[in-house]
């Protein structure tokens, strides 16, 4: 019954593009206008790592007007448009069909649960990187996993990414992989926003650098407060070696701040906030970043 990548963003058209490149029938389904455009008139356009640019044939769907149903469908939107597409979902869904969201942030697993149904939703993390260069044409930034946890109704979701190109891992622990991504985001995303660096001169900068170490410290406390097991054992080493192994990238925050769009700083920072402040854990370094993320946030 086709694909449907939810989202018109960097990591949704590059997913798009290597699924419709490895022969899927693939519907896009978004909101931002321009990019609706741009995908209708000439597909997915991605520019590999290597420089090349090829382009990449998309069905494209605002979700109005469109009784079409699928059985699978992919979630990359900003954590900010969660509830609006979890009402989507809701009636493009297959009534056995499954949502799998790769967002980062916490909340918006919870969000699909809480419109669809624990059963019709699975929870992924990847580290794939992305940049937008302008409306449908992405620029593949960095190689990655995708890690999805193992859910009965995921059928040959992971195979068809496997055959995409992408590196897959099923793993019966998301909520660990998922905190452990969390932590890095909190620790790399905003710093690069406020500096607008790509995220290795955090490294070459001392001070950025201590910051960087101490949010991801209290982000990995907040976790093991409640008895989430990190896929690392120390959190300073492991957003040091993300933040060498995609030196290069802009994170997705940094992206946001430069487009002038909202960011996703409550469900990274804040999330890590809130939780620090049910379990009696401070994080005065996450609630600085967060304020001050917060102040460049127009919306």
């Amino acid at each position: 019954m086709g694909l449907l990548v939810v989202g018109t963003g960097a990591l949704a058209c590059l997913f798009a593009a290597r699924l419709a490149g490895s022969g899927n029938e693939v519907t896009m389904l978004g909101s931002w206008k321009e990019g609706l455009t741009a995908l209708r008139q000439r597909g997915v356009r991605l520019r590999e790592m290597n420089g090349i640019t090829r382009q990449y044939p998309v069905t494209v769907t605002d979700g109005t007007n469109t009784r079409r149903k699928y059985n699978q469908a992919m979630v990359l939107v900003k954590s900010w448009q969660t509830e609006r597409v979890a009402k989507q979902l809701e009636r493009l869904l297959t009534t056995t069909g499954i949502a799998l969201t790769l967002q980062n942030g916490f909340g918006n697993y919870e969000t699909l649960k809480e419109a669809l149904g624990q059963d019709r939703v699975a929870l992924g993390v990847t580290t794939m990187g992305a940049r937008m260069l302008e409306p449908g044409y992405v620029h593949h930034t960095g190689e990655g996993k995708v890690m999805i946890g193992f859910h009965p109704k995921l059928g040959g979701l992971g195979e068809l990414l496997n055959k995409a190109g992408f590196h897959i891992e099923m793993i019966s622990d998301p909520e660990s992989l998922f905190w452990g991504k969390l932590v890095i985001n909190a620790a790399i995303n905003p710093l690069t926003a406020l500096l607008r660096v790509p995220n290795g001169e955090l490294l070459s900068r001392p001070a950025a650098r201590e910051l960087m170490l101490e949010a991801a410290g209290e982000a990995a406390m907040v976790a093991t407060k409640q008895g989430i097991k990190l896929p690392y054992t120390d959190p300073a080493d492991a957003v040091e070696e993300v933040a060498r192994n995609t030196a290069a990238n802009n994170s997705s925050m940094l992206q946001d701040v430069l487009r002038g769009t909202p960011t996703e700083i409550d469900a990274i920072n804040g999330a890590i906030i809130r939780a620090g402040e049910a379990l009696g854990v401070p994080t005065p370094v996450n609630r600085m970043l967060w304020r001050l993320v917060r102040g460049l946030d127009n919306h």
